[in-house]
């Protein structure tokens, strides 16, 4: 039996094999779906889910938590070397902006970054004013391209203490705090700025010169700091230890001619009434009538996130016994899933108003069956 194979004709006259031809349309197809990987994202814009490394059913706190981490790593004061750190870090600024804020995440989520231009922020980089440092219209800027390589001055840097709880240290919260800024403002006229120190040349005549130090400024559109109230987060993480830095880059002390400084907040433990805090292990003291410290007991102790926690004793307790529960510590920071230890030192409280009989007295000495024995010695 003979079979018939369908030929083809290929563009330079040579007879294709219908096997051939569909090879062929098989890498056409593999290479426009290689295209369409890398073009449509780019079509579809940013995604903002994926610079933060959240999920897109992620929490305001799980993008709070993660926007935080990645501005501090990634902020081009401490990537001076990496040329692609201040991209990388606007990207992070655009991803926050849009994630935690529960419209622009709406529209986003249905239409991408282009549906986001749409809402009236303009064209081109909606974000370009988000997070920075100022420039001379009160605006946001990571550079000055017409000061070279001159460094860029930037204001101070305030470090202030923030009180918190030991329940906030183990279950983790967030603190608003109303910060009071000045923020510069345009204003009108001219003003000099960016004012540095050149040398200058001076001719004293035929063949002479003289070299002096001179300041030489630019002109400016000029300023005016008007103070503004804006609503800081701090997010007090679990676990967190005291002396605990919490930045907010350029929240600081503005600079008229370079980038606002940095602001830090520094985690102050509060004195608790029930509990110590030493590393991530928990103190506690107790006291306990004779009659339980003699007979045994069973307790409950209130924890920081209010589970009870159970004190047992069947034999007898006695002044200054130290009983270690593990796992009922604070959790430790760098994994939330490892808790120190609890100890608890137990207190007798010894009846003082009462009078026992002989009767009484010979009863005890029965019961005890302890003989009468006397030690001094130096327990300091």
């Amino acid at each position: 039996m003979v079979y018939l194979v369908p030929l083809k004709i290929a563009a330079n006259g040579r007879y294709r094999t219908g096997r051939e031809s569909i090879m062929i349309q098989i890498h056409k197809l593999v290479i426009l779906i290689f295209i369409a990987s890398y073009i449509l994202p780019i079509l579809a814009g940013r995604d903002f889910y994926k610079i933060l490394g959240v999920d897109r059913d992620a929490t305001l706190k799980q993008v709070k938590k993660a926007y935080r981490k990645l501005a501090i790593k990634y902020h081009p004061d401490k990537n001076k070397d990496d040329p692609k750190a201040q991209d990388k870090f606007q990207d992070i600024n655009a991803a926050y902006e849009v994630l935690s804020d529960e419209e622009k995440r709406k529209t986003y989520d249905r239409s991408g970054e282009e549906g986001l231009q749409n809402l009236g922020q303009g064209g081109g980089d909606p974000f370009s004013s988000f997070f920075g440092g100022f420039d001379g219209f009160g605006g946001f800027h990571f550079g000055n391209n017409q000061q070279g390589n001159r460094e860029i001055p930037r204001g101070g840097t305030l470090t202030m203490d923030l009180y918190v709880t030991l329940e906030e240290l183990y279950n983790g919260d967030f603190i608003e705090i109303i910060r009071t800024k000045p923020v510069a403002k345009p204003a009108s006229g001219k003003r000099r700025c960016n004012c540095r120190q050149e040398m200058k040349t001076i001719p004293l005549g035929p063949g002479q010169f003289q070299m002096i130090n001179q300041e030489v400024c630019d002109e400016c559109p000029n300023v005016k700091f008007v103070t503004e109230d804006k609503v800081l987060e701090v997010e007090v993480e679990v676990g967190m230890r005291d002396g605990h830095e919490y930045p907010f880059i350029g929240e600081g002390e503005p600079h008229i001619d370079g980038e606002p400084g940095d602001l830090k907040f520094r985690i102050r433990e509060m004195r608790h009434k029930k509990f110590r805090r030493i590393g991530d292990d928990l103190y506690t003291n107790i006291t306990i009538s004779l009659l339980d410290a003699l007979n045994g007991f069973t307790m409950n102790i209130d924890h920081l996130d209010n589970h009870k926690v159970q004190v047992k004793r069947e034999s007898v307790t006695w002044p200054g016994m130290r009983m270690r529960l593990k796992n009922e510590g604070m959790p430790n920071y760098e994994n939330n899933n490892i808790k120190g230890s609890m100890y608890i030192t137990f207190d007798v409280d010894f009846p003082k108003d009462r009078e026992f009989t002989t009767a009484d007295k010979e009863a005890i000495k029965k019961v005890l069956q302890q003989p009468s024995s006397h030690q001094i010695y130096n327990g300091l």
